[in-house]
C-alpha cells in the first residue's frame, strides 16, 4: 500500500502503533488508520504535515518517506540511516561511470527507452486505422535512431555524450509528436514542458515522472547503488544522476498511463488549475492519476523473463541485476 498525502492541512502522526491520517472536511476532522505492515511508502505533499514519531515508525518499518512538490517532483526523503548493501558496490559504480562499460550500459538503457516507445505506438496503431501511416512513419524513424544509438562507440560516455543527447532529443520530438496527433483536439500540445507544465497532458505526465523518480530511487537505493554517481547526465551538485539515467527504460510506465488517461477521456478541466505561465494538477488530479499509476505499476503483471511480475518487481530485480553486475556476480543480460 503507498500512502499519498496530496491534500492541504493534512497531518500524520501515530495512534497504537498505526499511522493516522487527520483530514478536515467541512469543519469536522476524519481520521483513517492503517497498520505500518501493509504500508511500503509515503509520499508526501507540500501543505501537509508528519509527525517525528510517525518518522520513527516509518524507519523502522523500512518504509520510504518521499517530500514531493505540489508538481510531484520529490525534493527529499527519510531512509534508515544503514547503508543499503555493500561499499564494493559503489567502488565499482564510479569507476564503471568513467570507462567503456559505463557507455554499454548508457546505450542498453536509451536503446530500451526508444524500444519501449516504439512498442507502445505499435499497440496504439492496432486500433487506429486513420493515423496508422503517421505511427508507422514515427515508428520506422524512432527505430532507426536506435540503432545508430546502440552502434555509437567511443571509450566513455563523454566521448559521445554530445551524439547520444541528440539522437534521444530526437526520438523523443518524434514519440511526443505523434502521442500529442493521437489525442483528441482540447488536448493536443506542443512537445515537453517541463516546471511549469504548458498544457494539461505535460503536467499529468511531469506528476507521474516525478513518482517514479522516486520509485527509481528506492530501487537503487536498495540494490546498494548509490543515486548521485551517474555515467551521462551531469553530476551537478545535490543531482541525482544515477535516477535519471536509470529511469530512462521505465518512463514508459508513467507515459502510458497518463495517454490512457486522456485517451479513455477521463481527464476533465475540474483536475487540473491554471497558474500562472502554465497548468498545475489540483487534488482531484492527482488522485485520479495516483490511483491509476499504482494499479499499474503495483498491481498489474505482465510478462517479463519468463515469469508474471509487477512493474515494480521488475524495476528492483533490474535494480539489483545492474548492481550484481558491477560487482561481476553475474553476466549483463
Amino acid at each position: 500500500m503507498q500512502l499519498v498525502i496530496n491534500t492541504y492541512g493534512t497531518y500524520v502522526h501515530i495512534k497504537d502503533d498505526m499511522f493516522e491520517i487527520r483530514q478536515k472536511k467541512e469543519d469536522q476532522i476524519q481520521k483513517h488508520h492503517f497498520s505500518s505492515r501493509k504500508v511500503q511508502s509515503i509520499l508526501i505533499s507540500k501543505g501537509s504535515a508528519i509527525s517525528s514519531d510517525a518518522i520513527i515508525l516509518a524507519m523502522k518499518n523500512n518504509i520510504d518517506i518521499v517530500v514531493l512538490e505540489n508538481d510531484g517532483t520529490p525534493v527529499g526523503r527519510f531512509w534508515h540511516s544503514r547503508p543499503g548493501s555493500t561499499t564494493k558496490i559503489r567502488k565499482e559504480q564510479l569507476e564503471t561511470s568513467m570507462n567503456e562499460n559505463g557507455l554499454t550500459w548508457v546505450k542498453e538503457w536509451l536503446a530500451n527507452k526508444l524500444n519501449n516507445q516504439t512498442g507502445f505506438l505499435k499497440n496504439l496503431k492496432k486500433n487506429r486505422a486513420g493515423k496508422a501511416d503517421e505511427i508507422e512513419e514515427a515508428i520506422t524513424t524512432i527505430s532507426n535512431l536506435k540503432e545508430k544509438i546502440s552502434k555509437t562507440e567511443g571509450k566513455s560516455v563523454a566521448d559521445v555524450e554530445s551524439s547520444l543527447r541528440g539522437l534521444e532529443g530526437t526520438a523523443g520530438r518524434v514519440y511526443f509528436g505523434i502521442l500529442s496527433k493521437l489525442l483528441s483536439e482540447p488536448y493536443r500540445f506542443s512537445g515537453r514542458s517541463f516546471r511549469p507544465a504548458q498544457d494539461p497532458f505535460n503536467a499529468f505526465l511531469n506528476y507521474a515522472y516525478g513518482i517514479l523518480y522516486s520509485r527509481v530511487e528506492k530501487a537503487l537505493t536498495i540494490a546498494g547503488l548509490d543515486p548521485f554517481v551517474g555515467f551521462m547526465h551531469r553530476d551537478d551538485y545535490n543531482m541525482k544522476s544515477l535516477v535519471f539515467d536509470f529511469i530512462e527504460p521505465y518512463r514508459i510506465f508513467a507515459e502510458e498511463v497518463v495517454f490512457k488517461l486522456f485517451s479513455a477521456k477521463k481527464v476533465a478541466k475540474k483536475h487540473y488549475d491554471k497558474i500562472t505561465n502554465g497548468i498545475t494538477l489540483n487534488t482531484e488530479g492527482k488522485k485520479l492519476l495516483v490511483e491509476h499509476f499504482f494499479r499499474f505499476f503495483e498491481e498489474d503483471k505482465i510478462r517479463h523473463k519468463g515469469r508474471n511480475q509487477t512493474r515494480a518487481n521488475i524495476l528492483q530485480l533490474d535494480a539489483h541485476n545492474f548492481a550484481n553486475t558491477l560487482i561481476r556476480k553475474n553476466s549483463k543480460s
